[in-house]
């Protein structure tokens, strides 16, 4: 039955017929809500934390999805010290979870990040005058959230019984060092040797075409090089790799448990972390493109034998974490660009990069003596300067050459 299956959806699937599994009016529809000034942010361990979880805990109900949280909820619970307004605090925060089982011994783990800044007082804003202002994060993750509940919807409503169960999981507290995410690895609802891959879905509503998409985790395992690049092409999307398994989301936490993933983000903008990130200004129609390629490649697993192999990938992060800088530019990096250098995505005011000079589109390839090739030698070059110190910055606007002084 379940090969008859499969050769069913797959004659379906060449006749366009499941085409319409993903809506943009339904995926906007969950940002406007998770969006939403009622949500105040969704900072973490606040009532718009809460209400957000409430709604998506309610999406996954809606889907028939198995609560595995605590006390047989769909929430898993978990506290942190974080500080709020200059004052530190314990907070409670909490993972959203649900479980979708077709009886399989490994599972496929899909999941975003719901959290976002709150109303500024959390660290993380580009806004310099931040506190009080809302941070709707609608791209930021509000987009992943979407995602993972339109895929949570159409897995479970598929008429298929797929050869891996799927946990969806909703993280909270990534914008404080992936803190959700870590803790289920650390805590895991379900054997973390029974997880065959992780797919992240961070920052996913604002794809255009000059960017592309970016697909991380591309070296985790020999499959991804295999099956993806056809499933893209059939979507139309540009799109660049990262090889790593590691980077500011929370895939990270999976690859350190050697776990193959896959990390899909359509890249920074002048809006990140800033109050204008808004609802209206998401891009569902090329979202739902994003979630096709992830359909096609969940099938795409079903005509596979064994599962994906582990690779381990070099760090290039490796003895770099944000804590150990001394010194910051005030720079948001275009992390889709591939060329020399580190491309400035967006500058925050009254910080050393705008005193200098700097702006949006500059090309950053040295600071003081250190020639920056790409984003890992600019964060190694940050690590090696301090507080008040003035070095020569070399960049390109355009095809000009230029050079500024900055003082950290």
């Amino acid at each position: 039955m379940k090969k008859f299956m499969l050769l069913l959806w797959l004659g379906l699937s060449a006749t366009g017929m499941y085409g319409q599994a993903f809506t943009p009016e339904t995926f906007q529809a969950h940002i406007n809500i998770l969006a939403s000034d009622s949500l105040e942010g969704r900072g973490t361990g606040t009532i718009g934390e809460i209400l957000a979880a409430n709604y998506i805990a309610r999406e996954f109900r809606k889907a028939n999805l198995r609560p595995v949280g605590d006390h047989e909820s769909y929430f898993q619970h978990f506290t942190l010290i974080g500080t709020i307004d200059g004052f530190t605090h314990q907070q409670v925060s909490r993972n959203v979870a649900g479980f979708l089982d077709n009886g399989a011994k490994k599972t496929i783990v899909i999941g975003a990040h719901y959290d976002h800044l709150g109303m500024g007082l959390q660290t993380g804003s580009r806004d310099p005058n931040s506190v009080g202002q809302i941070h709707n994060g609608a791209d930021d993750n509000a987009s992943g959230t979407a995602g993972l509940i339109e895929l949570a919807r159409y897995l479970s409503q598929n008429e298929l019984r797929e050869r891996y169960n799927f946990l969806f999981i909703a993280f909270s507290a990534e914008e404080l060092g992936l803190l959700g995410s870590k803790y289920f690895v650390e805590n895991p609802l379900i054997p973390l040797e029974s997880i065959a891959l992780m797919i992240n879905m961070d920052m996913i509503g604002r794809y255009d075409d000059t960017r592309g998409l970016t697909i991380g985790g591309w070296g985790t395992t020999s499959w991804w090089g295999r099956l993806l690049p056809a499933i893209v092409k059939k979507e139309n999307l540009r799109y660049r790799v990262d090889s790593t398994g590691v980077g500011a989301s929370d895939h990270t936490s999976f690859y350190n448990r050697k776990i193959p993933v896959l990390f899909f983000f359509t890249g920074t903008h002048n809006d990140y972390h800033k109050p204008i990130d808004d609802a209206d200004r998401i891009n569902a129609q090329d979202a739902v493109r994003i979630l096709n390629v992830i359909r096609e490649l969940v099938y795409a697993l079903e005509k596979e034998s064994g599962d994906p192999d582990y690779r381990e990938t070099v760090n290039p992060h490796a003895g770099n974490t944000a804590a150990s800088f001394k010194v910051t530019l005030g720079v948001m990096p275009d992390y889709a660009y591939t060329g020399k250098g580190l491309k400035i995505e967006g500058v925050t005011g009254g910080r050393p990069a705008e005193k200098a000079g700097l702006i949006a589109g500059d090309i950053i390839v040295r600071i003081g003596k250190y020639p920056i090739k790409d984003i890992y030698e600019y964060m190694d070059a940050l690590g090696k300067h301090e507080i008040g110190q003035t070095v020569e910055v070399e960049y390109l606007r355009g095809s000009q050459s230029r050079k500024t002084k900055l003082t950290f």
